[in-house]
Formats: C-alpha cells, sequence, structure tokens
C-alpha cells in the first residue's frame, strides 16, 4: 500500500499548477478561452506601466474591495481597453480622469470606452474599483484563489495562488503574460493583530482604528500572478547575503510558533542563492529583496516573495521524488520555487502554452543545486530518477493563445532534456555560460519557445532544431536500435522526428566513445561483446 500511495503521489507533484488541466484536455475551446489567452486588440494598442492594487481584506467574510490604479502608455490610437476580472468579483465602476467610463461585460473580459482621445505616446490612468467573494482554492495551488485558513491558534491563515488561472481570480487586471508591469505598489488593508506580507519591500505600516495597511513597493517588472498577498500571525528575521550584485536582503516570514524551527530550516535559502548566483547570474531582483513567507499551502513561485508550506521537511513533503536519495539532501520548495526567480519570474513565458520554459529550467535546477554542493555525480543520478515521474501523455508544448498549458511532464521530461543537451555540450564551464547567458539575453523580459531554442542553438552551435521537435513537440522518446555480432555493431535510431540525429555515448570495453546514430543503419567494428548506452542521455534502446 505504501508504495502504491507513493506512486499516486508522484503522480500528483507531477502536475503541479495544472490550473487549466480540465482546459488542456479540451479539443475545442471558447470564446472565454481566447479573450483570456490572446493578445486582443483590446489589450494590444497599449502598454502596461505602473499599478497600485489598493484594497481591504474582510478575513470573516472572505470578502474583498478596492481598486488598481493602472497607468499606460499609448502605442497606437484607440478607445476600447480590456481589463480581466473573474466572476464573482465584479467591477463596481472605472474612472480615467474623474470621469465615469462605460463598461461592458462578457464573461470574465470587460471592455472599458474610454472618453478622451488616446494619443500615441501619451500616458494615461485609469482607476478600477471593485469588490466580492473571490473563488475559494480548494486545492491550492493547483487550483487556485484564495485560501481563508487558520492556523493553530486559530488566528487567521491566508494566501493566494492562481498560475494559470489568473491573477484576475483576485484583482483586475490586464491578465495576459505578454506584458508585465514596469513597477508596483500593493497597499492592504487588514484587521490589528495580523501581517500582510507581499511582493517587494516593504514602505509603511499604517495604524488605523481597528486595521493596518501594509505599503510594500516592487520596483521591477513583475508578471501578474506572481502578485501576491499572505496574511498571518507573522513574524520576520532576516540576514544579508552577499551576492554578485551586492548586500541582498533575504527576509523570512513566518507563524509566531514556527520561528525557532524556520531558523535553523531555512538555511537552506542562502545555500540556494549561492548555487543559482553561480549557474544562472545573479539574483534578478536585489532591489526588491529576496523573501520566504510561510503559507497554508504547499508553495509557489511568487516574484521576491516565495510562499513556503513544504512543514519544514527535507524532499517534497519529505518524499525524494528522484527515488534515488538525493531529494533529501534539500527542502524542495525552497529549491524549487525559488529557482523560478530565475525561470518564470526573470525569464517568462509570453504565453503559457510555453510554459516549459518555467518548469522545465526550474526543474531543471534542483539537480544543479545538488551538482553545486554535492558533484556532477549526485546530480546525475537524481535527474535520471526522476524520470520515473513522467508520462509522455502530450508535448510539453501547449496550444497557443487560448491559455493552455502543455502536458505536466513539462517539469521532469523538460529536466531530462535539458540534462541531455548538457552532455552534447560536452563542456561543463560552456554550459553554465550559456545558461547565465541566458538570464542576461532575456533579462526581466517575456520570451517564446523559440527564442530559447534559437539562443541555445546559437550558443551551443548546434543545429538543435530536430532535437527540439523531437523533445518538446512529441511524445516520442527516442530509441537506439542495435544488434552486436561477431565484432560488428550495427546501430541506428527509431522513434523519431525527421532529421533527428543526436550524438550519444557508450561504453565500449570500459572506454567511453561517441556514437552518431540517425534514421538510418550504420556500422562500426568493436572488439567488446557488449556495449552500454550513457543513462545521461534521454533515450531508449532496444538490442535486437
Amino acid at each position: 500500500m505504501l508504495k502504491n500511495y507513493i506512486a499516486l503521489l508522484l503522480i500528483l507533484v507531477s502536475s503541479l499548477r495544472s490550473n487549466a488541466q480540465l482546459l488542456q484536455e479540451k479539443k475545442t475551446f471558447t470564446k472565454q478561452n481566447t479573450l483570456r489567452g490572446s493578445i486582443t486588440p483590446e489589450r494590444a494598442w497599449w502598454d502596461l506601466t505602473y499599478y497600485h492594487l489598493d484594497i481591504a481584506v474582510q478575513p470573516d467574510q472572505k470578502f474583498i474591495s478596492g481598486k488598481n490604479t493602472i497607468q499606460y502608455t499609448v502605442l497606437q490610437p484607440h478607445q476600447v481597453l480590456q481589463i480581466d476580472l473573474q466572476n464573482p468579483m465584479v467591477i463596481t465602476k472605472v474612472l480615467q480622469d474623474g470621469k465615469a467610463l462605460k463598461v461592458t461585460h462578457e464573461g470574465n473580459a470587460h471592455f472599458i470606452t474610454l472618453k478622451s482621445t488616446q494619443n500615441r505616446g501619451d500616458k494615461n490612468t485609469i482607476e478600477v474599483y471593485y469588490e466580492g467573494h473571490p473563488r475559494e482554492a480548494k486545492r491550492a495551488p493547483w487550483d487556485g484563489g484564495f485560501s481563508w485558513k487558520k492556523d493553530k491558534n486559530g488566528k487567521h491563515f491566508i494566501a493566494t495562488s492562481c498560475q494559470g488561472l489568473g491573477a484576475s481570480v483576485w484583482w483586475p487586471n490586464k491578465d495576459h503574460m505578454y506584458d508585465e508591469v514596469d513597477s508596483m505598489d500593493i497597499s492592504v488593508t487588514i484587521p490589528k493583530g495580523l501581517m500582510n506580507v507581499s511582493n517587494g519591500k516593504l514602505k509603511q505600516i499604517e495604524t488605523n482604528n481597528k486595521t493596518i495597511t501594509t505599503h510594500w513597493t516592487v520596483k521591477n517588472p513583475i508578471n501578474n500572478y506572481g502578485v501576491n498577498v499572505n496574511i498571518g500571525d507573522y513574524v520576520n528575521f532576516s540576514e544579508v547575503y552577499k551576492g554578485e550584485k551586492g548586500p541582498l536582503d533575504l527576509d523570512y516570514w513566518v507563524l509566531s510558533y514556527n520561528l525557532e524551527k524556520a531558523k535553523i530550516h531555512f538555511k537552506d535559502a542562502p545555500k540556494m542563492m549561492k548555487a543559482f548566483e553561480h549557474w544562472f547570474g545573479p539574483y534578478p531582483f536585489y532591489e526588491d529583496s529576496f523573501k520566504l513567507v510561510e503559507v497554508p499551502y504547499l508553495g509557489m513561485e511568487h516574484q521576491s516573495s516565495v510562499t513556503y508550506g513544504n512543514h519544514y521537511k527535507q524532499g517534497y513533503l519529505g518524499n525524494d521524488l528522484s527515488g534515488t536519495g538525493w531529494g533529501l539532501k534539500f527542502d524542495f520548495i525552497i529549491i524549487h520555487e525559488a529557482g523560478h526567480e530565475w525561470f518564470a519570474n526573470n525569464i517568462t513565458n509570453k504565453d503559457i502554452a510555453d510554459m516549459w520554459i518555467h518548469e522545465g529550467f526550474t526543474s531543471y535546477s534542483e539537480n544543479l543545486f545538488l551538482d553545486y554542493y554535492y558533484g556532477k555525480g549526485a546530480s546525475a543520478e537524481y535527474v535520471i530518477g526522476t524520470r520515473r515521474n513522467i508520462q509522455n501523455d502530450r508535448p510539453l508544448i501547449g496550444v497557443y493563445n487560448v491559455n493552455h498549458e502543455g502536458s505536466s511532464d513539462m517539469y521532469y521530461k523538460g529536466a531530462n532534456m535539458l540534462h541531455t543537451l548538457r552532455q552534447l555540450v560536452d563542456d561543463d564551464d560552456k554550459w553554465r555560460q550559456i545558461l547565465r547567458g541566458l538570464n542576461s539575453e532575456f533579462y526581466h523580459e517575456t520570451v517564446t519557445t523559440e527564442q530559447i531554442e534559437d539562443y541555445l542553438s546559437k550558443h551551443t552551435a548546434m543545429d538543435l532544431a530536430p532535437f527540439f521537435n523531437q523533445y518538446l513537440r512529441t511524445t516520442k522518446i527516442p530509441t537506439l536500435e542495435y544488434q552486436l555480432e561477431n565484432g560488428e555493431l550495427k546501430f541506428r535510431y527509431i522513434n523519431i522526428v525527421d532529421g533527428f540525429a543526436m550524438p550519444i555515448q557508450v561504453e565500449i570495453d570500459k572506454h567511453s566513445e561517441w556514437l552518431f546514430p540517425n534514421a538510418k543503419w550504420q556500422t562500426k567494428t568493436i572488439k567488446s561483446e557488449r556495449i552500454e548506452v550513457d543513462k545521461n542521455f534521454y533515450v531508449h534502446t532496444k538490442e535486437i
């Protein structure tokens, strides 16, 4: 029974944050999917520059109200602007220059008709007022929304999570990944006796009669789903990390009764920062600090405000997802979710169909953490071990323009694809510079799969188009078919896309050699009676 339980757990983990899972299985999409997932004409004409989200949270009523001030630059003249907010939340009014504007509602998309002429280059502002009982997350972070919980002392313990589902589940915004706001302020009013922790740095705590208002400021571009509210009986401790760009504030916000436990357990955070700055380059948000914030669900990569709910255990809730033992050398949530600061928050997919960029690279970061502290062998064992989580049910890339994720295999199939690519580069210093270069080249940018492919092809000096077509766009795993007879080795690839001809290392008579298979049979004379394919390559083998 225990084995069956762990197997079920692994299947569950392989679909982390699959908020759009039901949509993914459909072969047809609705107009709402298109309004949510495409760059509509009512989104394309304006460039988002600043938000001020100013809300009051009433925990006893599970109710929020307030406004979002939205600043934008006009790219081309247009008079209708799309803002997204999901039912049952409602927009109560929209103002520009103090004048009420007409709002037409179409499901979760709301079209605002502007009165003043929108001239190219103008910098304008609207204020969107809203309120309601936001969707309650039933199984956060996978289905998303507000988590209204209580801690063991009976105090409110509240958090948001909304990847895939969209930030518009709880606040009005331009809810598409392609356009990140340049900077943001977050003001949250809550009852006295609680603390709210959001993104960026704390500017001020304003004390009122029965409430407090926390004011947080974000100085870097941020994606919508990365914005969060976390409310609880928090206490804070901190340290300063000497990073590649200078002093970096590491702040930890935990429930009051977990303070001493957290001071010991969160030592993985500076270790993470050291390893990832080595592999990926400087932490991308020095001006906004780095925080770990305890929450009542597993965790999420909210930018500069990484949420944590792994119960102060090593591995994933005390389990090793690789089955090798190496997964118990670190706290999975601290390492994985913080890895997203580079891949998801620094480099962000333009369309959620390319979410493998977030999850493949970040899952791969787990074994790079091991590589830094325990060596290349440990790293390889771990990532190879995670193959048991791969289902090969659907391609890693989803359907574009309808808010549709690819397969949950984007995690560990993505990681094993990158581990395989590292073998092809065959130079660890070069591989490290490629990873650091990605975070420099696409610093604070939204990207497409094609941009990542082109960058890797250029900097590896390889034509990687067939390689990516194979691993990203099909469920087929290359199979090296071979026959060894009378000192002659015959070999070829089967189960491959056109043009796939990945070199592969094999061990022959205790010596490592490269083979260069393709779809056609090739022969090689050898003196050994057996060969062994290097397990670092994510391929299957078939001896005939």
